[in-house]
């Protein structure tokens, strides 16, 4: 029972934290802007974010103009630092831009995944079939 009492200040709590953290890390924050959410990005698309947390423009890739298991580089010049995975297949994203495993590189599972800060710059990727 006294843990159901402490729920609400725990949450207070965590709140305050994550603003902190937030202002801490040089987010940018305008009062009244939400945060993005699932419909800024929709089912069966990747999304990739020049910006962190989401920020800049928006890429948006779906399969039907996109080669399964293929390296799609980003327009040249271009990367992104934040990204959506809503494809239902993963995601690999390479920091270079030929789809290289000599830079960074991660795969993002396509259940709905949220990364708003690629540890590296993405420049390419590729959609697995499963």
């Amino acid at each position: 029972m006294r843990n159901t009492v402490c729920l609400p200040a725990l949450a207070t709590a965590l709140a305050a934290l994550v603003l902190v953290s937030a202002q801490t890390a040089g987010a940018v924050q305008t009062v009244g802007a939400s945060p993005p959410t699932l419909a800024d990005c929709g089912p069966g698309e990747l999304c990739l974010w020049q910006g962190p947390d989401f920020a800049g423009e928006r890429e948006t890739y779906e399969l039907s103009g996109t080669a399964v298991e293929s390296c799609v580089a980003l327009p040249e010049g271009g990367s992104a630092q934040a990204l959506a995975n809503r494809t239902g297949r993963p995601v690999t994203t390479y920091q270079s831009a030929e789809c290289e495993e000599t830079g960074e590189f991660a795969t993002y599972p396509g259940t709905g995944t949220w990364a708003p800060r690629s540890p590296y710059r993405v420049r390419a990727f590729k959609i697995w079939e499963r």
